[in-house]
């Protein structure tokens, strides 16, 4: 009997706020949350160092970007594509 384990990827969209690393990008993912006792919508944001192998998104580029295994320290994300 074999097992067919498929691991769930989760994916992102965001904007490149930085390229100045070699093979990677610094992308910002903002998302809204809302204030459990005043229900007031508030945009909470984060930043994620992703992984470019070929230096090839900018500074303002949409991008999609999924997880993936270890790569360096900070790094555990892979560019899948752009959204331009």
């Amino acid at each position: 009997m074999t097992v067919n384990k498929t691991q769930i990827k989760r994916k992102f969209v965001g904007l490149v706020v930085s390229d100045k690393g070699d093979k990677t990008i610094v992308v910002e993912v903002k998302r809204t949350k809302l204030h459990p006792k005043y229900l007031k919508r508030y945009i909470v944001s984060k930043k994620y160092q992703v992984h470019d192998e070929n230096n090839q998104f900018k500074k303002g580029d949409h991008v999609t970007f999924i997880e993936c295994r270890p790569i360096s320290r900070h790094k555990r994300w892979r560019v899948l594509s752009s959204k331009k």
